[in-house]
């Protein structure tokens, strides 16, 4: 005798459920999200209690906020929001900068004049963005999203891992649409850089010279 498996209910339908009072739909979104918000924060804070803390903090308020919720973005999308908010608390908590903007507490909008070019760069097979998602090299990847600032880190993570537009990856951030652009494409030729020397071809590599521009 064959056993019908039940599908899993989708996120607009746990959510309906949820924002009718019922806890336990609540519960299976959180259980769907908790591991992905997690990663984010880790990602973004490099502490595990912080971003156990915004973890935490992220559900809490979603469910304080969810009457509010009009699907207007996926669940997913919703959440990623509130933790990405939560994180830069923590982050301007750490520099002591209580209500000034990410962009604020950085420096004047980036432009494209400004992109610095690859010191080392070669032909890859697949890029930063695609990379990301390919178990076998996260590891790599992780070490160098760790060592590119936090600014441009952030918004490699919204845009290219979780997904998110560059619209509401500006909004999660509060950047303007164009500094988002130029901070991905930093994020990007940064990556490929440090990766290169590990997943490059070294015979398609090329090295910039001072008469470069």
């Amino acid at each position: 005798m064959t056993k019908t498996i039940t599908p899993e209910p989708a996120d607009a339908e746990l959510v309906r459920r949820a924002q009718g009072g019922e806890l336990e739909a609540f519960e299976a979104l959180t259980n769907r999200y908790e591991l992905r918000v997690y990663s984010l924060a880790m990602r973004m804070l490099r502490q595990e209690q912080d971003a156990e803390d915004v973890t935490q903090q992220a559900f809490l308020s979603a469910l304080e906020n969810l009457g509010g919720f009009r699907g207007d973005a996926s669940f997913a999308t919703w959440i990623l929001r509130i933790a990405t908010h939560a994180a830069l608390k923590v982050i301007r908590k750490r520099k002591g900068l209580d209500t000034v903007s990410l962009e604020e507490a950085t420096e004047p909008a980036d432009g494209y004049d400004a992109i610095p070019h690859p010191e080392y760069i070669a032909d890859w097979r697949q890029s930063p963005e695609l990379l990301v998602h390919t178990n076998e090299i996260r590891r790599l990847l992780d070490e160098a999203l760790a060592k590119l600032d936090e600014k441009h880190r952030m918004v490699f993570l919204l845009r290219d891992v979780e997904g998110l537009s560059v619209k509401e990856t500006a909004e999660a951030l509060g950047l303007s649409e164009a500094n988002t652009k130029v901070r991905l494409l930093r994020a990007r030729l940064q990556l490929r850089e440090e990766l290169t020397l590990t997943l490059g071809d070294p015979g398609r590599r090329i090295t910039r010279n001072l008469h470069d521009h």
